[in-house]
């Protein structure tokens, strides 16, 4: 029985990690966001609620679990300090008994998003698109050791001498892209009073996860965006600023491998992505439109359309074996209802040579052609549907082909947006 389950996006992100984590978090003790930002919207649904989580972990809405933000992803106390606000007001509490924060996150500020506001603009068409929140930067001051941290913002002066440090050359920098340098002493002043409102949630969080773990209570780590993503084995540089493969989680957050954790990959139907980058099975047509409409495919964070194609086994293959994928799970089948053929990737040639798992390198290289296979479709509306037997015999064996295709089972299956829209075929805990 694990006590231990990575939730992994494996494709370009906007998987449906947050509806995952909300569903298994309900049997979980801790839920723990092991990177990213507020670069990641993870879109809850219960009943007419719909609840945009960019900074605290999806388990928020189950009362009984402990929401941890770890060290190795980058906090924007102004967002989070909002986003806390909304579920107050839609009456989830979330206070320092619930909420940590280790006091070594790297923070998000101002001039952060200003700086990658101004980049992307003067990329012109080479623009990556980002999501303009400041991630990148952040992460850049990180690995500079230029960085302001959760526990600066509790040390007046030691914050002021680091603000000195940082932030005379991002003025500059700001200046040089035609913006206008940011007020020393106002950032200061907001800082500080970001501290006072968050001070009581700051933890040694790498000790929590650790002593929860060796206990025997269950954890589940989050991941932000996905494995095509990865800084390391994304498809570089169309790619976030951070270590989203699964198994990162644990050097990420500070802690040892747990014997036996399961990482478990999310995955939509169909393919999408974001932004600008490679996408081989990018479908500009009809049904690109069609995807895009019916699963409302526009991003959480931004609201811009989603880029959409045809599945990609060649690449759920790399994230499987990237990540050690162990179980999947398989969201927005009933987009796919009424199209009564669906192409499927099962394979790229490059120049007369077969890849069935390529480096996203590859993607680039104009001479690389996807090989696709014609699944059948069904007509039948599937929106809802939470047990497999009610799933038309085409969807089942989508999903079988699938699992065939990667060599994973998949242990849930998602059938609409609400929590109850899901199939449970195994439970990862038991």
């Amino acid at each position: 029985m694990p006590g231990c389950l990575v939730v992994s996006g494996i494709q370009w992100g906007d998987e449906g990690k947050g509806k995952v984590t909300d569903i298994l978090s309900r049997s979980a003790d801790l839920v723990v966001r092991f990177q990213g930002g507020a670069n990641a919207g993870h879109t809850v649904v219960v009943g007419d609620r719909k609840v945009v989580l960019h900074q605290v972990p999806s388990g928020a809405l189950n009362p009984a679990a402990t929401c941890v933000i770890g060290p190795a992803g980058v906090l924007d106390p102004e967002t989070l300090l909002k986003e806390m606000d909304d579920l107050a007001a839609a009456g989830v509490s979330l206070g320092p008994d619930r909420l940590f924060i280790s006091h070594a996150t790297h923070l998000v500020l101002p001039y952060h998003k200003t700086l990658d506001a101004l980049r992307e603009r003067a990329r012109g068409e080479s623009r990556i698109g980002t999501t303009g929140r400041g991630i990148g930067p952040a992460y850049e001051d990180m690995a500079s050791r230029a960085g302001i941290r959760f526990a600066d913002l509790f040390d007046t002066a030691r914050l002021a001498r680091r603000m000195d440090g940082v932030l005379t050359e991002r003025n500059a920098i700001i200046k040089h892209l035609g913006g206008q340098p940011l007020d020393r002493a106002a950032m200061v002043d907001a800082c500080i009073e970001w501290g006072r409102k968050l001070q009581p949630f700051v933890r040694d969080t790498a000790a929590v996860v650790h002593a929860a773990l060796s206990s025997g209570r269950r954890v589940l780590f989050e991941s932000a965006q996905g494995t095509l993503l990865d800084l390391l084995h994304g498809t570089y540089p169309y790619v976030t600023s951070s270590l989203t493969a699964g198994p990162a989680a644990f050097p990420l957050t500070g802690v040892g491998i747990p014997r036996d954790p399961l990482v478990i990959g999310i995955m939509k139907a169909y393919s999408t992505r974001v932004g600008a980058g490679p996408f081989p099975t990018e479908d500009e047509g009809d049904v690109g439109t069609w995807l895009r409409d019916k699963g409302s495919e526009y991003g959480s964070t931004t609201g811009r359309p989603r880029r959409c194609g045809f599945l990609d086994l060649p690449l759920l293959r790399y994230a499987v074996r990237t990540c050690g994928i162990g179980a999947l799970a398989v969201l927005k089948l009933d987009v796919l209802s009424g199209l009564a053929k669906l192409p499927v990737c099962v394979a790229y040639d490059l120049r007369g040579r077969r890849h069935d798992v390529p480096h996203p390198d590859m993607l680039a290289d104009p001479a690389l052609k996807p090989i696709y296979e014609e699944w059948d479709g069904w007509a039948e509306d599937v929106a809802g549907i939470a047990d497999p037997a009610a799933l038309p015999s085409a969807a089942r064996d989508y999903v079988r082909r699938i699992e065939a295709g990667v060599g994973v089972p998949a242990i849930l299956l998602s059938t609409g947006s609400d929590r109850s829209h899901t199939i449970l075929v195994r439970d990862p805990w038991a």
